[in-house]
């Protein structure tokens, strides 16, 4: 399915699962969506499963947004706290569009407790309480953090009356009730926007579809280096924490030069800022010399750089003291500080300022997905999670771009059942592109107005594409 088909099933009204491999453009395409909305005078709420995609997305977690806040399950207690609330009562019931992205790390479990609140705010059996679902992501990315005690959690949901109607925290948020109520059309794009490479195309085709051969296996050992060889000034990626503050802390420490320090600022409801905080790439205190390598962590065409843009402090401004740095294309970019913020019915509910930069000789693999890397050194050699090796792979462009340091055979895996979901969600989209390709012009725009105008918005004079 094309971008273009995809956003004219968006403004049909449907409730949608917007899938992809990555590169396909679904940030894109929901960017598109959302600025048809408010350009029609409706105001979508815009959520992710994790505070750092959050931030990509310019809105909050869906956990903030519902008022579930880190609950595993709801009993009546917790479901008529939440729904007392004035804000979250608010929120919710002025709310007809609800996205919520990287779906793939959300578990059944809490997608069912979001469906829940909707129905029990708005009064309303209909799934979500009957607001449009978007749910965005791939689930080949990376999975839901399970709790350990699992099986302790699923043998206290049995002796609940109460929470029977919330399954115990499962695997993926397409197992839940929730989901198969929604009874979400599947958008499958199928353009490719990051990967130009067919040699690296075919590589991560062949582990997608669980048929990676001896050819792939050949591109990616041509791309082994050894640790003493690794090319200066490439953002590496590890799967563990400890690896990336490791490499940042002594990289930084052994330029001789003078600290600048530059604070967060913040302002707004704390706890929705505490939010922001926790999800934005850039630190509270940020530590740069000149000589260190960093990485954009915000878009801004109108100065040159998007989140994931490589470079290399080069000095200081001399009035402001803003960083300047020479990307890894050849422009030398002062990085003024921005805002991260959460907008709800056009207000602002909180806001952090921060130069949108961090170090970046290291990274781990779950704070690059979302991002675009020209180059990265990778470590897959501790990957332990279904997906990760996948992700971290298809952060670069091409082939060229990568320089492995070592590849466990786990890196290559991606989660069995997903093999099978993927052949149906993309049987779906296939009958969702005949069904909806039927459809006169005239028949499909006046479905969106259709929309639009049960909003409350109002529908566009002509027609336009997109």
């Amino acid at each position: 399915m094309t971008q273009s088909e995809a956003l004219d099933i968006l403004k049909t009204g449907a409730n949608v699962f917007l899938t992809g491999e990555p590169g396909a453009g679904k940030t894109h395409t929901i960017n598109n969506f959302v600025s048809y909305l408010r350009a029609s005078g409706v105001e979508p709420a815009i959520t992710a499963s994790t505070g750092i995609a959050a931030t990509h997305i310019g809105g909050m977690t869906i956990h903030s947004w519902s008022g579930i806040g880190i609950k595993t399950k709801l009993d009546k207690y917790e479901l008529d706290k939440i729904t007392s609330s004035e804000y979250i009562s608010k929120r919710i019931n002025r709310t007809r569009v609800l996205i919520i992205d990287e779906i793939s790390m959300l578990s059944e479990n809490t997608l069912d407790m979001v469906d829940m609140v909707c129905r029990e705010i708005k009064q309303n059996s209909a799934p979500f309480g009957g607001i449009q679902i978007i749910l965005v992501g791939d689930f080949f990315q990376l999975p839901p953090i399970v709790k350990r005690d699992y099986a302790e959690e699923k043998q206290r949901e049995k002796q609940s009356s109460f929470t029977r109607e919330v399954r115990p925290m499962g695997t993926f948020a397409y197992s839940g009730g929730a989901w198969e109520r929604a009874r979400l059309i599947v958008c499958y794009l199928s353009e490719q926007h990051r990967q130009d490479d067919i040699n690296f195309l075919s590589v991560l085709s062949g582990i997608r579809t669980n048929n990676f051969s001896q050819i792939h296996m050949g591109h990616i050992n041509a791309r082994k280096i050894d640790a003493g060889k690794m090319p200066a000034n490439i953002t590496k990626l590890y799967s563990h924490n400890v690896d990336v503050d490791r490499v940042n802390n002594t990289e930084l420490a052994k330029i001789n030069e003078e600290i600048k320090l530059f604070r967060m600022s913040g302002s707004g409801n704390d706890k929705t800022m505490e939010t922001l905080k926790k999800g934005c790439l850039s630190p509270e205190n940020l530590e740069l010399k000149i000589g260190a390598v960093v990485m954009c962590t915000k878009n801004n065409p109108k100065e040159r750089f998007v989140n994931g843009t490589l470079g290399t402090v080069i000095s200081f401004e001399e009035f402001s003291g803003y960083p300047i740095i020479k990307t890894k294309g050849g422009c030398s970019i002062v990085v003024a500080p921005m805002d991260w913020t959460v907008e709800e019915n056009g207000k602002i509910r909180a806001q952090i300022t921060q130069i949108p930069l961090r170090l970046a000789w290291a990274i781990t693999v779950h704070k690059s997905q979302g991002m675009s890397m020209d180059a990265a050194v990778m470590d897959l050699s501790q990957v332990f999670e279904f997906g990760q090796g996948y992700v971290a792979l298809s952060r670069v462009r091409r082939l060229s771009g990568l320089y492995l340091l070592g590849i466990n055979n786990h890196a290559l895996k991606v989660h069995p059942e997903i093999l099978k979901k993927d052949f149906d969600f993309k049987n779906k989209s296939d009958e969702a592109v005949n069904v909806f390709g039927k459809l006169s012009e005239s028949e499909i725009k006046k479905m969106h107005d259709n929309f639009v105008v049960a909003c409350g918005g109002k529908k566009e004079l002509k027609s336009k594409t997109s």
